[in-house]
């Protein structure tokens, strides 16, 4: 391809994407399905590609979640759902399924609104993206890692830790929660919101809890208080061999990050183990079976729906003996045994980890992004995408969506030519 055309110099964009996950992969393909006429190529330091994508949703890869209303849907980010709000509007979840089945990859949706690959294997995304990428001509190399970026009138100077360097006209940075892309932003003089985990499991040391691995709870109500903030959700809860798990804990620790990392991970939990009645209704059950089954041995009939060896534990930490009978519950018996069932507190003593899905909450600064182009405000041509950014939803598909969505709309604007 020359480059004149009937109407005059065709000018060719050049483009440098920086990270070979995800979001580079969608920002790189999103541009070249949108100008055919650029030439752009991705740059990944480590040996493999789409990592995070392979490991995703236990190998399966949780593509996106089924909500397909703007505003419910930034309800699940704890940082950057402001500023989500346009951007959903231009692309989301339902654009995301579209474009994978305009590609060859249908999607299901599971119960909980979580989606996937028909497949069940994230190899069939894995596969979808390198082809499409290969097919439109893109430049993927691996083990290209990137030390320094340098801003020139127009464009950019990309060197290499091979010695490699390369000239462009835009660089899309989507290097994840990566060290190596805060870096780079830094050398730009890009301001960065510090960051610190998000999605991870609560480290406990409870009698209440020890032997209980693999008990799970739908629903149950907590509540956090970390450094003097309070934070409440309500789902599904698994005790572990370390403390708790289960989506509410996730939704916690994402939205209260901040919080828990200033406290260094010291909190105090209380758990609602039966959010689906009132404190009253609760009294009235306890009530009943002391009427009804007075003669039976209290921790033999449980009249809540509770697993036999939570309401154990919990008849062990309000001191009702196992033996005792219902007919003898007394009142000081029952204010102790109502606290642990809707209002236990336990101390969170440091944080675990969630499989492989590590994901934080922090970086490059909202406040300097232009939402509509994904570009920087203070660095022009420099554009991001996905976790870099202070973007983080919960668990179930939302940080991959923030990941589609910010790519596609850099690419809109990055295969136009520099203005001049």
């Amino acid at each position: 391809m020359g480059d004149q055309d009937k109407n005059g110099p065709l000018t060719v964009v050049k483009l440098v994407v920086i990270g070979g996950g995800a979001a580079g992969f969608w920002g790189a393909i999103a541009c070249a399905e949108a100008y055919p006429q650029a030439r752009i190529t991705i740059l990944e330091a480590s040996p493999q590609l789409l990592t995070k994508v392979r490991i995703s949703g236990g190998g399966r890869c949780n593509v996106t979640h089924a909500c397909f209303e703007p505003t419910a849907l930034v309800g699940q980010y704890p940082r950057g759902a402001k500023a989500l709000r346009g951007a959903f509007s231009r692309f989301q979840p339902q654009d995301t399924v579209r474009w994978f089945q305009a590609h060859g990859v249908r999607l299901k949706t599971e119960a909980d609104g979580r989606m996937f690959p028909t497949t069940d294997d994230s190899e069939t995304i894995v596969a979808c993206l390198m082809r499409t990428a290969n097919q439109l001509g893109i430049q993927v190399h691996t083990g290209a890692s990137v030390t320094h970026l340098t801003q020139q009138e127009p464009g950019f100077t990309v060197q290499l830790k091979s010695g490699e360097m390369l000239k462009c006209d835009r660089i899309l940075l989507a290097t994840g929660s990566h060290p190596l892309g805060y870096r780079l932003v830094q050398q730009l003089g890009h301001p960065l919101i510090p960051s610190v985990p998000s999605l991870f499991t609560f480290k406990m040391n409870d009698l209440r809890l020890q032997g209980l691995a693999g008990i799970a709870v739908d629903p149950v109500q907590l509540r956090l208080v970390a450094d003097d903030e309070t934070f409440d959700q309500t789902g599904p809860l698994l005790v572990t061999h370390w403390g708790l798990s289960g989506p509410a804990v996730l939704k916690l620790s994402a939205w209260g990050a901040r919080a828990l990392h200033q406290a260094r991970y010291r909190g105090t939990l209380t758990i609602n183990w039966l959010p689906e009645h009132a404190y009253d209704a609760v009294r009235q059950q306890l009530l009943a079976a002391k009427m009804e089954v007075a003669k039976r041995a209290i921790a033999n009939h449980c009249p809540v729906n509770l697993p036999q060896r939570l309401w154990h534990r919990l008849l062990t930490a309000a001191d009702i003996p196992r033996d005792k009978r219902w007919a003898d519950l007394s009142k000081k018996n029952l204010t102790p045994l109502l606290r642990e069932l809707t209002q236990g507190q336990y101390e969170i003593t440091g944080k675990g980890v969630f499989k492989d899905e590590f994901v934080t909450c922090g970086g490059v600064d909202l406040n300097q992004i232009n939402f509509k182009t994904m570009e920087s405000r203070c660095c022009p041509g420099l554009h991001f995408a996905g976790e870099v950014i202070d973007v983080d939803g919960i668990t179930g598909g939302f940080n991959f969506q923030n990941a589609w969505t910010t790519a596609w709309l850099a690419a809109q604007a990055m295969g136009q030519s520099h203005h001049t």
